[in-house]
């Protein structure tokens, strides 16, 4: 789309083993990390991008923000954020999720993405806002951004205590939902969606899959031990 591009791995075609079949992309659940590196390396010749230009992230559930020209030169450099941006075209950008809400951003006229993970920590502390601050101060406008969600727990299915759910609903009230079998429950999804709407981010789509639902993506509140999935935005 103008030269911005998204994208959502599923589960399968890696070569990881149980309890991470197939595609696991994260490299700290324990799966064998020859397996992730070839993993890493199918998922991107896919995408015809460069496995070596990828820039991952150390997510820690917070709301800070790498700003990025290039990829990290040792795993040792990659920083603890849970959003990076980049001016750079052609860099891509990746997010490592089994639940919690990828978000990419793209601003095709400025040359600018964004890339952001989004669990309920990272939703009440701002991270959605934190990025798209973030690529306003390389020069994107939030009228022109494109925005992408990809497969998440869904409202529906993410129970949670009640006090959790207020203490949620109490920053963002978009957030607050109840699961299909009547329990209290928070949609980060619908909370992502709805901080980019006032943030004046109106190009939004949102997967239609709920991880712990499908076979077919890797859910920790599911399987516990498990895989990770990725999501990937650039621009050409």
């Amino acid at each position: 789309m103008n030269g911005a591009h998204f994208a959502f791995t599923d589960r399968w075609g890696g070569v990881s083993a149980v309890p991470y079949e197939e595609l696991n992309l994260g490299g700290a659940v324990g799966d064998a990390p020859e397996a992730v590196r070839a993993n890493r390396e199918l998922a991107a010749k896919a995408l015809g991008i460069e496995p070596g230009d990828v820039v991952w992230m150390n997510q820690v559930h917070g709301r800070d923000v790498a700003v990025v020209d290039g990829p990290w030169g040792d795993i040792s450099d990659i920083p603890s954020v849970d959003a990076v941006v980049t001016a750079r075209r052609g860099l891509p950008l990746a997010v490592l999720t089994a639940d919690c809400t990828p978000v990419l951003l793209a601003d095709p006229v400025a040359g600018v993405v964004g890339a952001a993970h989004a669990g309920r920590p990272g939703l009440v502390a701002g991270v959605v806002p934190a990025v798209v601050e973030a690529m306003v101060g390389l020069g994107a406008e939030t009228s022109r951004i494109i925005a992408r969600t990809g497969p998440a727990v869904c409202g529906r299915c993410y129970e949670v205590p009640e006090q959790m759910r207020a203490d949620v609903a109490a920053v963002e009230n978009a957030a607050y939902s109840e699961t299909s079998w009547g329990t209290p429950a928070v949609d980060v999804t619908g909370g992502v969606h709805a901080q980019l709407d006032r943030l004046g981010v109106s190009g939004r789509q949102r997967s239609p899959v709920c991880t712990l639902e499908s076979g077919d993506h890797f859910s920790y509140r599911r399987d516990r031990t498990t895989g990770r999935l990725a999501a990937y935005v650039w621009l050409d």
